[in-house]
């Protein structure tokens, strides 16, 4: 049976991620809060913000501007900003 987990991104009862993919104190804090779909949403915004600006994942300071991207956006409700990306007219 999937696991269930209160989203706190989508404010909902959803499946959780099947296994921490994140380390440390944030990667539980994604495990214990955030549902696939979430995550997922997220995944998409990190691939645009790791390709408009070129990030190198070897790069510790590059590591750590994703990172904050991730928390605002998962946990503090703000919108990933990319350079040159309109989003869909219809919100979603």
């Amino acid at each position: 049976m999937a696991r269930e987990v209160f989203c706190v991104f989508l404010n909902k009862q959803a499946p959780g991620l099947d296994f921490q993919l994140y380390p440390g104190e944030l990667g539980k804090k994604i495990f214990d809060n955030i549902s696939k779909e979430a995550f997922a949403q997220w995944q998409a915004k990190q691939t645009m913000l790791i390709n408009e600006k070129k990030l190198n994942m070897m790069n510790l300071e590059h590591r750590k501007l994703l990172e904050e991207n991730m928390q605002q956006f998962l946990f503090e409700g703000q919108e990933v900003k990319v350079d040159g990306y309109v989003p869909p007219a219809n919100g979603k």
